[in-house]
């Protein structure tokens, strides 16, 4: 697999270390942030050893797979502003598979969107963003993202967006269904990659260093699953049911409960439709 970045990524300074095989695309962006790079820079991998999901979670990455990350410069942005930044990643993200899977998932093109090669396969698929951080396919897990961030010695504070996408295979036995986008699109790794970068510029763009996050926040409910639907969280103290109202202006998922209370929750498991009725 040759990874390369998009022409617009490369415009804009982005710059790119693939490897064979890496422990984690996370692990290895930070190693170079401590060593004094400050990004934009992409950092992949053909194979992902010890990769990792959202609160320490295993994530597996065979060969055929994407595992990306970007080390972002977040110099002038506001500390409570950082955080945003997963959901221009998830936009980016929805907007880049979506690419991949053809005209059927981009019926809206915008401008200095990648045109689709020829022979990659429309799909009917529905690609949409899960809170916080997932992305699914007609319900099933396709991809994740990580954001982690650090203050390096001297101040200096480093952020990492960490994309994992199953393109080749989902992996088995897991506790909920996953899919892959093999089953969508004829698109491999390095094609969705390209689609990606190009994405995460305009999304970036958008963001303006936390400015525009409120431009952010419409995109991700438009491309969000189980908004105006019943949906349950669970938490380490308690399980919170009622309807996903929205996501509020610091990312926060809004919950309207059944006694028309509102309440707001900065990190849990998520679950949609029978799951959180039964829940």
């Amino acid at each position: 697999m040759q990874f390369r970045l998009s022409q617009a990524a490369r415009s804009e300074g982005h710059r790119l270390h693939s490897h064979d095989r890496l422990d984690s695309t996370n692990s290895e962006a930070m190693r170079l942030a401590h060593g004094g790079e400050t990004g934009p820079l992409w950092v992949t991998t053909r194979c992902q050893e010890a990769g990792r999901g959202r609160r320490g979670n295993a994530w597996t990455s065979p060969e055929g797979n994407l595992a990306a990350s970007l080390l972002m410069p977040v110099a002038g942005v506001a500390p409570e502003m950082v955080a945003t930044l997963g959901f221009v990643a998830g936009v980016a993200l929805v907007d880049a598979l979506r690419d991949a899977c053809g005209p059927a998932q981009s019926p809206q093109v915008e401008p200095g969107n990648a045109a689709l090669p020829q022979g990659i396969a429309a799909s009917q698929a529905a690609i949409h963003l899960k809170w916080p951080n997932d992305v699914l396919a007609d319900g099933q897990k396709l991809a994740g993202i990580l954001l982690e961030a650090e203050t390096l010695p001297g101040g200096r504070r480093a952020v990492v967006a960490g994309f994992g996408v199953n393109v080749a295979a989902a992996p088995e036995g897991l506790p909920y269904p996953a899919t892959a986008l093999s089953a969508f699109s004829a698109a491999g790794a390095p094609m969705l990659l390209e689609f990606l970068s190009e994405r995460f510029v305009e999304a970036v763009r958008i963001w303006n260093k936390g400015r525009g996050f409120s431009n952010i926040r419409r995109r991700w409910l438009e491309r969000a699953a189980g908004v105006g639907a019943p949906v349950s969280v669970r938490m380490a103290e308690a399980t919170l049911t009622g309807i996903f109202e929205t996501i509020d202006e610091g990312g926060r998922l809004v919950i309207l409960a059944p006694d028309g209370t509102r309440r707001t929750v900065t990190a849990g498991e998520v679950h949609f439709g029978s799951a959180a009725t039964a829940a």
